[in-house]
């Protein structure tokens, strides 16, 4: 308690101020006070022109800016800025973004030269036209039908149309560097969308390259040199496993040697780019070349018919079952393939023996009709046999094998959903223009343009050429997807003026540059998301060679391309990109639509041609085509961009990057707190909302953490926490200090996993501060309804004098506010997160109602590891005229209804007559405290006052009179700490001077009233060390302080006799409403 209160004059401390001011203005004005308060004060000794920071060079010129000098301190003039944002070059694609600041680490990269047509328009062609429509568009078209193949074709081109212009939109707002799709997405959606979506892109970009490696291939072994195969067909029936053992030998040599050109020398690569392209360009033509070269002269390609089923050419040359030569009828081998021999009565296949054998043009052209035969779809089962419609044919046997009969057969079964995902890949590549927007003259124009005019381009090709294919193109023949009914051409290459070779080698070169441009690629966008630091896992992947080649990266693409390689077939690889790149695309529009919704003020494209329901209907068209694609796919590919989404949540590094997911947060939040009612919540809704009060000691340090650890066992993450401090001083003198203080309860916080805000109050005393607090903290019904903090152990000792003050002021604030309390007594000797109790019990004394607080805090303490093994024990004290047998059956049915389980005992306290040794106590504590007021004056004080007390009669309860000549006084601090030795010696050492005072105090008898109260103290307390000495905690509910502020020193000893003897202790003092009910 204290003994000696500092009182100054108003006189004097105007003085004190003024002098703290002239001390503020001489400080040096080289230290932190130069950060630009911007009072002005502290720099007028020293005019800025006489500065010798002009020494540091030419920094301001003249004098003309001297107002703004402070600013310009940490701000750069506009001069600077502009050309600093002038003289900007985009970061090369893979390196680290130009806000990191490393590019001063690299050699300065060459000013951007491409323009939209060959910085994004050939890019983007090149990447959509491949694989699929050289080798797969003539049987989609086949198997689908005009009209579905149609619908295929428009659904995807309208999903990367619609990509494309969210794309723009975001790519267009503000400068994009190298990094593509990845950066736009990070930093519209924010790094652990930006990380999920961004390692998805880089999963399809990977398999993207097996597919065209496949494409390759399959070129190479089908139509080009069949030969080669390492794997031959030994039996009918196995041709389709040896092709794909073929494709995983020769696969894993390509992807081999492809990565060792990529590892040596990527600038050839991206020489090469354009010959592969002129090989994809001059392969169009020569398709639209040949459709009009059908109108008036088809190219020969007969096809032969068994009745209407389609036979491969492979194994026979003629087309019929007989020749006639030399007036003699010779059996061909087509005869052979059916027959047991070449004898005209040999045993043939029943269905040879009952039809004929055709001969049709598999190409009649363009004016031949064959358009309405191929209008719809023809989707088939594995295994079965290509048949032509309107061909007549007589069934034969079906007990007839199949099996090695020269027929052409579908080698999958075929469906809508299926074409589509195996079709998808072929308009992917719409991001390649931006992912080189760092090598663009203006990418802001360049980027729109081109990616709108390649996608319009493209789409026009895969349009038309569904039409000109099923108008050409005989319908067996679109389905016959390795070509073999024409002697194992490619059947897009049948089409095709001036040779189908112009399309086989242009395919082959095509399919080769899209692969090495994909392990390209995929490298540098998994280095960028690495040197991000969003994903700690994928960190090693960041490094590379000396000139910032992703070496690293590369193993890994390939190793994951191999995977694809391993699967061997191109239709099975499809859907897997196409999840990937679907999911990417999704993103791109819901980032779109959420920029736009939110309407930020950052939200500026240039590109003016986008809505947000363009961006909506994009991103739901791309869910679907997920759906309809693989929905088992589309699932996997979602699980594992969720997971890596939580893992970047759970453990990657936090960036703030302004991202739209950020602002949507914020939309939200204010949308939910303008929808909370500010008001109290209904009673099934209530919950501890926390305000914890913590002390800080000298170096802004928390000075009891197990207050934060008790609030986390409490809360578990749920409901609101407000962790507040307050600073003694003024907040322009005490800035740095408050950051800091907000940094070390934040990383406290963050250690024992409190969940909440941390709000720092500078105030120029503590008492006002914590009222602050109490008053404001929380926002509209976000506000706190309890109160947390520690019982000031140290409320006796000298410094600090004030605390119980402080604290029965805060028990009484948070009854005016109708907030709960509750007091943690040692609380050093409370739990941590790490421990456990194996056993034990929660004491909770109930003596008075408080609305529940006390039935709830248990139970919700036990939903927490520290304490779920420990019991719930509730004691109730009975009085004299109670009926305790009653009042237990009626605890128990409360609890029953409540659905709380615990232990219920019901103690009998009688009344009984006071013992001395409570009378003792409370007369002891009535002299402690009136000694303590008179020792607030000072010695020389005591001596001039001495007289004035003798006439004027002074009591010990003249104590207002005491105080009043008090404050104008200007004391000296003496020891507050009251001993009975040092009781003696101030006896007989001031025994002269006040003898009268003193004499008082030893024959004063207490306060009947404080006699009652220490009775109850220290009874009650004798209960609770009987029943819970050895509890692992025990609530107890918290008297209120006396109305008569005199006595608040003596409602602290009440406290401290109540709660003596027991280790860990909660006071709790509810807020005046039930916080608990038996309904639901």
């Amino acid at each position: 308690m204290p003994t000696s209160f500092t009182v100054v004059p108003v006189e004097a401390q105007g003085e004190e101020r003024q002098r703290d001011e002239q001390q503020r203005e001489e400080e040096d004005e080289g230290d932190e006070r130069d950060r630009g308060t911007g009072d002005g004060i502290a720099r007028e000794s020293s005019p800025f022109i006489n500065c010798a920071e002009l020494g540091r060079g030419s920094m301001y010129e003249g004098k003309n800016m001297a107002l703004f000098e402070e600013e310009m301190d940490s701000n750069p003039m506009v001069s600077s800025l502009l050309n600093k944002l002038a003289n900007y070059t985009n970061l090369t694609q893979g390196v680290v973004e130009h806000e990191a600041d490393e590019d001063s680490k690299r050699k300065e990269v060459k000013g951007p030269r491409m323009g939209t047509f060959i910085g994004v328009y050939l890019p983007c062609l090149q990447n959509i036209l491949g694989v699929i429509l050289f080798l797969r568009l003539t049987w989609i078209v086949g198997t689908a039908g005009v009209l579905e193949s149609f619908i295929i074709v428009f659904m995807c081109c309208a999903c990367t149309m619609l990509t494309a212009i969210s794309m723009s939109a975001i790519a267009t707002n503000g400068v994009v560097p190298a990094g593509g799709s990845y950066y736009m997405i990070s930093r519209s959606l924010g790094p652990e969308f930006g990380g999920a979506v961004g390692l998805c892109f880089y999963l399809g970009t990977t398999f993207a390259g097996a597919m065209y490696i496949l494409g390759t291939i399959e070129i190479l072994l089908t139509y080009i040199s069949p030969s080669a195969a390492i794997f031959k067909v030994a039996d009918a029936g196995e041709e389709t496993e040896a092709m794909l053992n073929n494709m995983r030998v020769y696969g894993t040599c390509i992807v081999i040697l492809m990565a060792i050109v990529v590892f040596v020398g990527v600038k050839y690569v991206n020489k090469l780019a354009l010959v592969f392209l002129a090989c994809v360009i001059l392969s169009i033509i020569a398709i639209y070349a040949g459709v009009i070269k059908t109108a008036f002269d088809p190219p020969d390609f007969p096809i032969c018919l068994l009745g209407n089923r389609t036979l491969s050419k492979r194994s026979f040359d003629v087309c019929a079952k007989f020749t006639e030569s030399n007036n003699e009828t010779k059996t061909t081998p087509l005869w052979l393939l059916f027959c047991d021999s070449s004898l005209l009565n040999a045993t043939c296949d029943d269905y040879f023996s009952l039809n004929n054998v055709t001969e049709i043009q598999g190409i009649p052209g363009i004016m031949s009709g064959v358009l309405t035969d191929n209008l719809w779809s023809a989707y088939s089962e594995k295994g079965s046999i290509v048949e032509k419609k309107d061909q007549p044919s007589v069934a034969g046997s079906e007990e007839s094998k199949m099996g090695g009969l020269p027929y052409v057969f579908t080698d999958i079964m075929t469906y809508f959903t299926m074409l589509v995902g195996i079709y998808f890949p072929s308009v992917t590549g719409i991001m390649a223009g931006s992912n080189r927007s760092g090598d663009l003259k203006d990418a802001q124009k360049s980027i729109p343009t081109g990616t709108i005019l390649a996608i319009s381009t493209t789409s026009f090709i895969y349009l038309s050429c569904i039409v000109l294919f099923g108008a050409c193109i005989e319908g067996v023949i679109l389905r016959d997807k390795f070509g073999e009914a024409v002697n194992g051409n490619l059947v897009v290459g049948t089409l095709a003026w001036p040779s189908p070779w112009v399309i086989v080698i242009g395919s082959f070169f095509s399919t080769c540059g899209a692969g090495l441009q994909s392990l390209t690629g995929a490298p540098r966008l998994l280095q960028a998301i690495a040197r991000d630091g969003i994903v700690p896992f994928i960190q090693i992947f960041g490094h590379g060679k000396a000139n910032g080649e992703p070496t690293w990266a590369l193993l890994l693409t390939v190793g994951i391309c191999e995977i694809g390689i391993l699967i061997a077939s191109l239709d099975s690889v499809a859907p897997i990109l196409s999840m990937f790149f679907l999911m990417c695309y999704m993103f791109v529009n819901l980032a779109c639509a959420v920029q736009t919704l939110l309407r930020t003020p950052n939200w500026r494209p240039r590109f003016k041609y986008y809505h947000w329901t363009l961006s909506f209907v994009g991103m739901s068209l791309c869910l679907a085509l997920m759906f309809i694609c693989s929905w088992y796919y589309a699932l996997i590919a979602m699980l594992i961009a969720g997971c890596i989404y939580k893992y970047i949540e759970y453990r990657g590094a936090e960036k703030e990057w302004g991202d739209g997911i950020r602002g949507l947060s914020l939309n939200a939040a204010r949308y939910a707190l303008l929808r909370v009612e500010d008001g109290p919540p209904h009673t099934k809704n209530w919950r501890p909302q926390l305000l914890v009060l913590l002390n800080l000691d000298n170096e802004q340090l928390v000075k009891h953490p197990r207050l934060l650890s008790f609030t986390s066992q409490l809360k578990a993450g749920k409901g609101l926490t407000i962790v507040g401090s307050v600073l003694q001083g003024i907040y322009l003198d005490k800035c740095t200090e408050t950051h800091k203080a907000e940094e070390n309860v934040k990383a406290l916080m963050g250690v024992e996993k409190t969940k909440g805000f941390c709000q720092i109050v500078v105030s120029p005393n503590f008492r006002d501060g914590i009222s602050y607090l109490i008053q404001s903290a929380g926002l509209g019904g976000m506000k706190h309804n309890t109160v947390l903090m520690a019982w000031p152990q140290s409320w006796k000792q000298a410094e600090n004098r004030f605390s119980w003050k402080n604290f029965v002021d805060t028990v009484r604030e948070t009854t005016s506010a109708q907030q709960a309390l509750l007091v943690a007594k040692n609380i050093d000797l409370f739990p941590t997160n790490q421990e456990r109790f194996t056993e034990g019990n929660i004491d909770v004394w109930w003596i008075v109602h408080d609305g529940g607080m006390l039935m709830l805090l248990p139970f919700l303490l036990r939903q927490h590891k520290v304490w779920r093994k420990c019991k719930m024990r509730i004691f109730t004290v009975a009085q004299m005229d109670d009926n305790s047998i009653q009042m237990k059956k009626d605890l128990q049915m409360f609890l029953y209804h409540l659905r709380l389980n615990a232990q219920v005992e019901v103690v009998e306290m009688f009344e009984n007559d006071i013992s001395a040794f409570t009378y003792e106590k409370t007369l002891m504590m009535e002299q402690r405290s009136q000694m303590l007021k008179q020792m607030q004056l000072s010695k020389n004080e005591r001596e001039r006052e001495a007289q004035l007390i003798h006439d004027k009669n002074t009591a010990p309860r003249s104590a207002p009179a005491v105080e009043a000549s008090v404050a104008v006084a200007v004391p000296e601090k003496v020891q507050m700490t009251w001993t009975k030795e040092k009781f003696v010696a101030e006896k007989h050492k001031n025994k002269d001077s006040n003898v009268s005072g003193f004499k008082d105090i030893f024959n004063m008898k207490p306060n009947q009233s404080n006699v009652r109260r220490m009775h109850t103290a220290v009874k009650l307390n004798g209960v609770v060390l009987n029943k819970s000495q050895h509890a692992q905690l025990v609530l107890l509910n918290m008297p209120g302080p006396p109305k008569n502020r005199k006595g608040d020193e003596n409602y602290m000893e009440f406290l401290e006799v109540l709660t003596e003897g027991l280790d860990r202790v909660l006071l709790v003092r509810g807020s005046g409403r039930e916080v608990i009910t038996i309904y639901s």
